[in-house]
């Protein structure tokens, strides 16, 4: 069990701070880059473990994903898209892709299908949960911080 947690939690972190070396992401923002796409993954696995399907999932952890990501770049004060990018990788669906194209080839044309429509709800699921937190105006992000830092200050 706890094996199990480790993995869940290790991979996509590891994962995702190797794609922000790839995108040339300053090296200061890696932890950040891979709790990013770590707090993602764990959400995702959460909602699979429940029984929902991978579409749901992809969403929830696309939600966690663009907040975390939010949260940090007023923090760091740097742009969103150094975290957002590396950190929704580990969610897009990549292997259905692959299967999508490979039962093309092998004309499986309705395993293609089933496998290729999946995929692009997994897809609009992510870009769903990408618009509507980028939708939340800024100023309440900026708010949560400088409270944060006015406690800081005072305490």
């Amino acid at each position: 069990m706890i094996h199990d947690f480790i993995m869940h939690v290790m991979c996509p972190f590891i994962g995702t701070i190797g794609y922000a070396v790839l995108f040339n992401i300053p090296k200061k923002f890696y932890l950040c880059c891979g709790f990013t796409g770590a707090a993602g993954w764990l959400i995702y696995h959460a909602v699979v473990s429940m029984n929902a399907s991978a579409v749901t999932a992809s969403f929830f952890g696309t939600l966690a994903v663009v907040l975390t990501s939010r949260v940090l770049s007023v923090r760091k004060k740097c742009p969103i898209i150094i975290f957002l990018v590396s950190g929704i990788l580990p969610l897009v669906p990549g292997a259905g892709i692959y299967y999508t194209v490979y039962y093309m080839v092998t004309n499986q044309l309705a395993e293609a299908v089933l496998r290729g429509m999946e995929s692009v709800k997994t897809a609009f699921a992510i870009v769903l949960g990408i618009v509507l937190v980028l939708s939340i105006p800024g100023g309440i992000f900026q708010l949560v911080s400088t409270e944060k830092g006015a406690r800081q200050r005072r305490g």
